[in-house]
């Protein structure tokens, strides 16, 4: 366990947190991440914005801080999703594959799920709609929430990014050529989480959301859809810890202090 620790700098918690990266006495951070209530993130949005997509943490390792989420792979290699202590790669031919415990990611965010609140959607409302109805549901903006939803779509568009080769562009030029795909009268389940706009330089502020047909053929990160009839699962994660590089990432070597909010809404769309 020393090891994971000594790849990592900081642990830190909404409540700025700092752990030594030496100490394997991690009663206080473990007690949080498996109590169901802590967003476990690693590294930030505007790293990946930058290029950073060298893998720095393993899936045997991701696995002991959460069993869903969302994320992607080393060197930007599709879209990863995550649920029911599985997880799958959508890569950029459209197709789902198993994720092994060696590969590893430069940027996701996982939890322990867990259902807070279960509500029917409203039928035939578009991505927006969707957003909206899910604002007027929540109890807050200020805090995390990890989502499920389960049903039929009458209509679904994702993109997937195909792997990056170096020197790696910014990910606003790695996806403009992305693949996107378009499925209509569709079975299967989004997963993803709501960040608060606070966060908007570490995560995408507002909704950030994944979608894997039933019978896990295909997917990727959710562009536009329109449901049909669909059931959807809160969890409210009130804590928040990331895990940030080591000094031999090009995490050290970049610079942060830019506003990337109009790049982050870009690559969203």
């Amino acid at each position: 366990m020393c090891k994971i620790l000594k790849s990592f700098l900081l642990i830190i918690t909404i409540t700025i947190i700092v752990i030594s990266p030496v100490s394997c006495n991690r009663s206080y951070l473990w007690k949080s991440v498996t109590n169901g209530e802590s967003l476990v993130q690693v590294s930030t949005i505007d790293a990946l914005l930058n290029g950073v997509y060298d893998g720095v943490i393993d899936f045997k390792s991701l696995k002991e801080y959460g069993d869903f989420g969302i994320g992607t792979f080393d060197r930007l290699d599709g879209e990863m999703i995550g649920y029911d202590n599985k997880f799958y790669q959508i890569k950029s031919d459209g197709k789902v594959y198993q994720v092994s415990n060696e590969m590893a990611t430069p940027f996701a965010y996982v939890t322990f799920f867990d259902i807070d609140n279960k509500m029917k959607l409203p039928n035939n409302i578009d991505f927006k709609k969707l957003q909206e109805y899910l604002d007027t549901v929540l109890p807050t903006d200020n805090i995390f929430y990890a989502v499920k939803i389960e049903g039929t779509f009458n209509y679904m568009k994702t993109r997937s990014v195909p792997a990056q080769q170096k020197p790696y562009p910014s990910l606003t030029e790695a996806t403009k050529n992305q693949p996107e795909f378009e499925f209509n009268d569709v079975l299967g389940t989004i997963i993803g989480f709501y960040s608060p706009p606070y966060v908007s330089a570490v995560n995408v502020p507002g909704y950030h959301l994944h979608f894997i047909t039933e019978n896990k053929d295909s997917g990727g990160h959710i562009l536009d859809l329109r449901i049909n009839e669909a059931v959807a699962y809160i969890d409210e994660t009130s804590q928040f810890m990331m895990l940030l590089p080591d000094s031999e990432s090009d995490f050290y070597k970049i610079d942060l202090s830019q506003d990337k909010q109009k790049e982050i809404e870009e690559v969203e769309k």
